[in-house]
């Protein structure tokens, strides 16, 4: 149920706060004063479309903040829950959105900062919009669909059941089409990786190859540069060069002096360990470059063959990947593909008695929801039509008219649609050709009437309900809509006609102003004296004695049968 509103800056509002109540609260006031700009508020707080031209002119930005009592409504804790935001712990939730000048759009749901995608499904189960646009949506013929089979609570799993088999049935189908193609095309994929199985097979490339062969490669191309590089080196640590002694042989010299002067001076023990250690170390490098010169391989032989492995691998790689590993993924998917392409007669005969079991499983479960339809569809039409002539429409015929199709969908295997008569003796045809605007707006009233004890929405929107009604048949709008609210809703409802307003719990007057020359909204709750005053206005356009009886005698009446209701249920 939503508590309250506040809007700041948003089109003529510059600062608004309202408290609603359980029950019906009526947005009155005159043509243009800001009763519509509300709701498009609300709808805004609950998901719906934000423009930057709603920000108030010399204003940065609109911020809207609505505070809903959740309690009634456990379906959104898995919502909120998914998200991770934690109502309060009296089932308050308090949604915030903010759309600044420079198109940036701040949604939080509980202080906790959020996606406008999530603050949309959070919105779809806290507000039942129902207007102009919402009217529209009737003419679709998918919503006839969802509408049908909301009216029965036996539909729902039985549909869920159906789609599960029809995933998987879809799924078969799909993959039957592909093995069943032109027979050509699969004999020239099979020649193509049996050609390109055999290739990288043939190869026998295994992962690290590569990396090593490069090195290897590195080493005999570079054979003579090392040789040489090994030898001087060896010379210059045994032999010395140019008359020099070599290094091994003068550091053995060092040593043997510094062995003499320790004898004398034992601090310089550790220049003879330094000198000492050197000496061994060298004298192991000399031995194992003298066991790499003996050792080097100058085999040309040996080179062309690793180059040749090295352009078998590169050659591999432009065709199936941009290493080792990803050549022998692509090998093993080919391998699996030829597999099947090989098995292509078994597997195609899997499949089509597979198609067959799901076909009978699928058959039977769309007649299944063919007649639960039927049966939805007819109440539903009754309901419906007897809602219209209490709205004035006493000729008027609403048939749900439900054929089966031989094509399968994910919503079954019907065509659904609805199909109006306003007169006596008129065959009923598609709602898009025939309806008015009124019609439209009574039919979507008569529709919400009867869903609405089926609907989880707590709190359900009215707009423009009254358009082009009057009289005994807007008397008969205002019970329908007083109805829904006595009946655990909360319902909003703007309206010019007194029938409707002499209804309301609570009473809403939106009025005009113009402040230092400025055009503002402002929104005033009645008093009961309040109330009185608006529905004589409302009745007569002047305040009279006589108007303000007939107020009177119009809140008496809405009294008593609101009280009459309640006690009948």
């Amino acid at each position: 149920m939503l508590k309250s509103l506040a809007v700041n800056n948003f089109a003529l509002i510059d600062k608004a706060y309202i408290e609603f109540v359980a029950g019906l609260n009526i947005l009155t006031g005159e043509t243009g004063a800001g009763k519509s700009i509300l709701i498009d508020a609300l709808s805004v707080i609950v998901g719906g479309r934000a423009s930057l031209d709603s920000i108030r002119s010399g204003a940065d930005d609109f911020r809207i903040e609505a505070v809903f009592d959740i309690t009634r409504l456990p379906a959104i804790l898995t919502e909120l829950d998914e998200q991770g935001i934690t109502p309060e712990e009296d089932g308050t939730l308090i949604l915030t959105r903010r759309l600044s000048k420079h198109g940036k759009n701040s949604i939080h749901i509980n202080g906790c900062q959020a996606t406008l995608t999530t603050l949309r499904k959070i919105g779809e189960h806290l507000v039942d919009m129902h207007g102009q646009h919402e009217n529209q949506a009737l003419l679709r013929t998918e919503v006839h669909q969802v509408l049908t089979d909301m009216f029965s609570p036996e539909i729902a799993p039985k549909l869920e059941e159906y789609r599960q088999v029809y995933t998987k049935w879809h799924k078969v189908k799909n993959e039957l089409t592909s093995l069943t193609q032109d027979s050509r095309e699969r004999l020239q994929r099979e020649e193509m990786l049996s050609w390109q199985t055999q290739e990288i097979s043939a190869a026998a490339l295994t992962p690290g190859e590569e990396e090593s062969l490069e090195v290897n490669v590195k080493v005999l191309a570079n054979a003579e540069k090392i040789a040489n590089a090994v030898s001087r080196s060896y010379m210059l640590l045994s032999q010395g060069n140019k008359g020099f002694t070599g290094v091994v042989s003068c550091l053995a010299d060092i040593k043997r002096d510094l062995e003499t002067a320790v004898r004398y001076d034992t601090a310089l023990n550790d220049q003879l360990t330094a000198v000492t250690e050197s000496l061994y170390q060298l004298e192991e490098t000399m031995g194992d470059l003298r066991n790499y010169q003996e050792n080097i391989d100058f085999n040309p032989a040996k080179l062309a063959k690793l180059e040749d492995r090295l352009d078998v691998i590169h050659k591999l790689k432009k065709k199936y990947g941009a290493t080792i590993r990803d050549i022998l993924n692509y090998y093993e998917q080919a391998k699996a593909e030829l597999e099947n392409i090989t098995n292509h007669d078994e597997r195609l005969n899997q499949l089509e008695q597979l198609e067959t079991h799901l076909g009978k499983e699928i058959r039977k479960l769309a007649d299944i929801l063919d007649n639960l339809r039927q049966t939805a569809g007819q109440e539903l039409s009754r309901q419906i039509s007897t809602h219209l002539a209490d709205l004035g429409m006493p000729k008027a015929k609403f048939t749900v008219d439900i054929r089966k199709s031989e094509h399968y969908t994910v919503n079954g295997a019907n065509d659904i649609v609805f199909l109006f008569s306003a007169n006596l003796g008129e065959e009923p045809k598609l709602l898009p050709k025939i309806i008015s605007g009124g019609e439209l707006s009574r039919i979507a009233l008569a529709i919400k009437t009867v869903c609405s004890e089926r609907d989880e929405t707590v709190t359900m929107v009215f707009d423009e309900v009254d358009a082009g009604i009057g009289g005994q048949t807007a008397q008969k709008v205002a019970e329908k809509i007083a109805r829904i609210a006595a009946f655990d809703k909360q319902v909003l409802c703007i309206t010019h006609l007194p029938q409707i307003a002499s209804m309301a719990d609570h009473h809403i007057y939106i009025e005009k102003v113009v402040e230092e020359e400025r055009t503002a909204t402002r929104v005033i709750p009645l008093t009961p004296e309040g109330q009185l005053t608006e529905l004589a206005r409302m009745s007569s356009g002047e305040i009279t004695k006589l108007s303000m009886d007939n107020a009177a005698q119009m809140l008496e009446i809405a009294q008593h049968k609101k009280e009459n209701w309640k006690n009948k249920a």
